[in-house]
């Protein structure tokens, strides 16, 4: 089990703090989502840095701490302005030797369709350029339940799943035991996180610090591990758009004493 951590829990550092976090808190990575205060990334790395390929140069081996681009396409209904934002950041991947591109399922739920037609022109495009890194899901609005993450994956087989463990738990309604045990064949990447079900300023729940609210952290942890899960567990700490969260390193410092780390 490798452990990463979501910038937007420190969605103000420069990409240099982010790695060298990465080695301080003595986890495997990061996955890119915010970096400097932008969530822009192409745009931002390309003012920073110039190109991709100067990017990598300047970066050489700590490359490998970042584990995924965080794109916001989603994949129900894209436009084409949308897929044109969200090619933007193969370039960088692919330079970078970053695997995946984290995408959205969006829609409704029931409606796989759009996800399917979606994901199939991305297949083409990636075989037509012979791009190494792919797309994996996160499950956030369609993919909600074990049963629709399966049915999508069994529509279009090797789909690549990032579960957000804590949405089919509260949205869904699942134990995340349960649901790892039906989805895990898809599950590429994993994002953890913890809250209690009482309203915060903007959402009927509030988030707290890893183990100590409602969600099975450390059970799931516990299984993870158990059932020899490869993938990136990843602290979603939401810093970014819950200002009231206490700052990443302590969050990462609760998850480690409930055996994130």
């Amino acid at each position: 089990m490798r452990r990463a951590f979501s910038t937007l829990g420190c969605p103000d550092l420069p990409l240099e703090e982010i790695v060298a976090l990465a080695v301080k808190l003595r986890v495997d990575g990061a996955e890119l989502r915010a970096v400097a205060g932008r969530i822009d990334l192409p745009e931002f790395l390309a003012e920073r840095y110039g190109t991709p390929t100067a990017l990598a140069a300047h970066l050489g081996a700590r490359a490998q701490l970042i584990v995924s681009l965080s794109t916001s396409l989603k994949l129900a209904a894209p436009t084409e302005a949308d897929r044109s934002a969200f090619l933007s950041f193969v370039p960088w991947a692919e330079a970078l030797g970053v695997r995946w591109l984290r995408v959205f399922d969006g829609g409704a739920p029931g409606a796989e369709g759009p996800l399917v037609d979606t994901l199939q022109w991305w297949r083409t495009e990636r075989a037509r350029h012979g791009w190494r890194c792919d797309v994996m899901i996160e499950t956030h609005d369609t993919l909600f339940t074990a049963e629709a993450i399966n049915s999508l994956g069994a529509r279009l087989p090797g789909t690549a799943i990032l579960w957000d463990a804590f949405n089919t738990w509260l949205k869904g309604g699942e134990d995340p035991l349960r649901t790892w045990e039906q989805i895990r064949r898809h599950v590429v990447h994993v994002h953890v996180k913890d809250a209690l079900r009482q309203p915060s300023a903007s959402f009927p729940w509030t988030y707290v610090l890893p183990g100590q609210g409602e969600f099975p952290f450390e059970s799931l942890l516990n299984r993870l591990r158990a059932d020899g899960f490869e993938g990136p567990v990843s602290l979603e700490w939401e810093k970014l758009w819950h200002p009231y969260l206490a700052p990443l390193e302590e969050a990462a410092n609760a998850a480690a004493e409930k055996g994130w780390r």
